[in-house]
């Protein structure tokens, strides 16, 4: 019974990281049809605590479900800050 909650929690947590990714999407949209919907200092702040997040994953937890999901969320702020930073201020 223990073993099946953990293996429900873990698809759960990838589900989730799923949908953290897709909703990202429409200010990636925005941003690619140049619209400045986000604010590069709030995705330079959030970039980094993700890739410090990510960094504690691969040399502490070593968990590969949780190391997917925070590496896309960093990938989704790397596209969202190069995105914002390409168009004028």
């Amino acid at each position: 019974m223990q073993q099946a909650l953990l293996t429900i929690l873990t698809v759960l947590y990838g589900v989730g990281g799923i949908v953290t990714f897709a909703g990202f999407l429409p200010t990636i949209r925005d941003l690619w049809n140049g619209k400045p919907s986000a604010n590069a200092t709030t995705y330079w702040a959030w970039g980094a605590t993700t890739f410090i997040t990510s960094l504690y994953g691969f040399f502490i937890l070593d968990n590969f479900v949780f190391n997917i999901v925070i590496n896309l969320q960093l990938l989704a702020c790397v596209i969202v800050l190069v995105l914002r930073l390409r168009l004028p201020r």
